[in-house]
């Protein structure tokens, strides 16, 4: 079973689902409306009374996990906690609060996982189609066929802020919504060409704020009961004719989504006009369904984040040959090192292929220049920990180690950065790892003892094992290199 939590703008939700015959059977479900973008202060940080509701509200997750046999959990956080200035700083107790690590994803991703939720849930491989998820915070639009997606865009534009923006007194009038659909225009309007979009292609809508105003249109027999251009103008006539929140009467409109549905029905209007979109068809599938497609695919080992590193080694012309040389040199080392947990093996085979994309920018620092690319790239699949952890390995496969020196303190990275390292140098000085030609040790000191005719038939590594020498000493550890055969 696998469970996902998802710790969006306008709620925090979780899913628990088990994978059964090819489909994922959600069997719990839970929601909080906790408005945490509506917890912003004007300096945008989330507020002392907004962070203890979301915490309150883990905590109440937390219970109901422990009352299952999870094989994976995943928490995902979206655009409030992208956004606020004082998230990494709150982001231990929100891991305290739910047990497990969180994860600030990318709109970018966000919006990959909303379209494998919705993918996986239509299981129509040839199907043209575009998803639009209009969130808290945020507004996904991706592009795709089947399973493939074609192109992903995430907006800072959602219901909340939308609502906050034009209709935070309540009052519902013609021009606050003629604005706000010129707002939501304008944040697209740019990006429409992207998408080769035509009126052909079937477009759904993922998100919770979709399907509100879905069953309300067809409850109120607005239109043809169905989401059109029609009928979403009925909709909003009707609110207009409201005049506040406090006397909306529309059946299907829960009184603790008709603060934020103004804001939401602006963005969908504002999408569709510059989309030229005739029909929109809600779907039971989104973000939370795609993290747990993604855990299940994790499981039976067909990870996207593969997928990613290969992509970034086609993008930045790596020499492929050159870079597995080095992921499978630096493997080798790790081994030898004996690492306590291997779970680091992964992100240093993954930072090995990749540690030389920089040399798209200038051979010079180019470790600094892969690191960056990395910590900053889109990388679909993986989280930003994870790309800020492989940043750090290819950051520190030569040269000073100061500039990495507080991870070091975990003895497996520690080892993983040596591994690369030696791995780096082998290439440089044409060495294959071959067994019993090298023993490595990291305990208190670095020790490495290595065959006299590997040494005798590739100098330069001594040159090599020189400098190593001197930039582990610039953090205290002893590298002892013995010659002996």
């Amino acid at each position: 079973m696998f469970a996902a939590v998802d710790l969006g703008s306008n709620s925090f939700r979780l899913h628990i689902g088990k994978h059964e015959n090819d489909v994922i059977r959600v069997i719990k479900s839970a929601r909080d409306p906790i408005r945490l973008a509506a917890g912003l202060d004007k300096n945008g940080n989330l507020t002392e009374q907004a962070q203890k509701v979301a915490l309150e509200s883990l905590t109440r997750f937390r219970a109901i996990l422990q009352e299952y046999s999870l094989d994976s959990v995943r928490v995902v956080a979206t655009n409030t906690l992208r956004v606020a200035k004082n998230a990494q700083a709150f982001l231990p107790e929100l891991e305290q609060a739910i047990g497990y690590p969180v994860e600030i994803i990318s709109g970018e991703e966000e919006g990959r996982l909303i379209y494998m939720g919705v993918a996986g849930v239509l299981a129509q491989p040839d199907e043209e189609r575009m998803v639009i998820d209009i969130g808290g915070g945020s507004t996904e639009v991706i592009r795709g066929r089947g399973g493939d997606i074609r192109h992903v865009e995430s907006f800072g534009i959602g219901t909340v802020n939308q609502s906050l923006a034009f209709f935070s007194d309540g009052i519902i009038s013609e021009d606050a919504f003629r604005r706000a659909v010129l707002s939501a225009r304008s944040h697209v309007e740019d990006a429409v060409s992207l998408f080769s979009f035509d009126r052909t292609i079937k477009v759904y809508g993922s998100s919770g704020t979709m399907r509100a105003i879905a069953d309300t249109i067809a409850r109120n027999n607005m239109g043809d009961g169905t989401v059109t251009p029609q009928s979403v103008d009925e909709l909003k006539q009707r609110l207009i004719d409201f005049g506040h929140v406090s006397r909306i009467e529309l059946s299907g409109m829960k009184p603790d989504r008709a603060s934020v549905i103004m804001g939401g029905l602006a963005v969908l209007i504002g999408f569709m006009k510059e989309f030229g979109i005739d029909r929109i068809t809600p779907v039971e599938a989104g973000l939370r369904m795609g993290v747990m497609w993604d855990l299940q695919l994790r499981a039976t080992q067909r990870d996207r984040r593969e997928l990613s590193v290969d992509d970034f080694c086609r993008r930045f012309q790596v020499d492929v040959v050159r870079a597995k040389n080095v992921a499978s040199t630096a493997l080798g080392f790790f081994q030898l090192l004996k690492p306590g947990n291997e779970a680091y093996g992964k992100y240093l085979l993954w930072s090995a292929q990749l540690h030389e994309i920089g040399l798209i920018v200038s051979h010079s620092g180019y470790h600094k220049h892969s690191a960056y690319m990395i910590a900053h790239g889109d990388m679909p699949g993986f989280t930003t920990r994870e790309q800020r952890l492989m940043s750090n390995l290819i950051l520190g496969q030569k040269g000073n180690l100061r500039k990495i020196s507080e991870m070091l303190a975990d003895v497996d990275f520690a080892k993983s950065v040596l591994a690369l390292r030696l791995a780096v140098m082998f290439m440089h000085s044409h060495i294959t790892l071959v067994e019993d030609q090298v023993k490595v040790k990291m305990r208190s000191r670095i020790d490495i003892d290595i065959r006299r005719d590997c040494v005798q038939e590739h100098p330069s590594i001594s040159f090599w094992f020189q400098k190593e020498q001197e930039w582990w000493a610039g953090i205290g550890v002893e590298f002892a290199v013995k010659v002996s055969g």
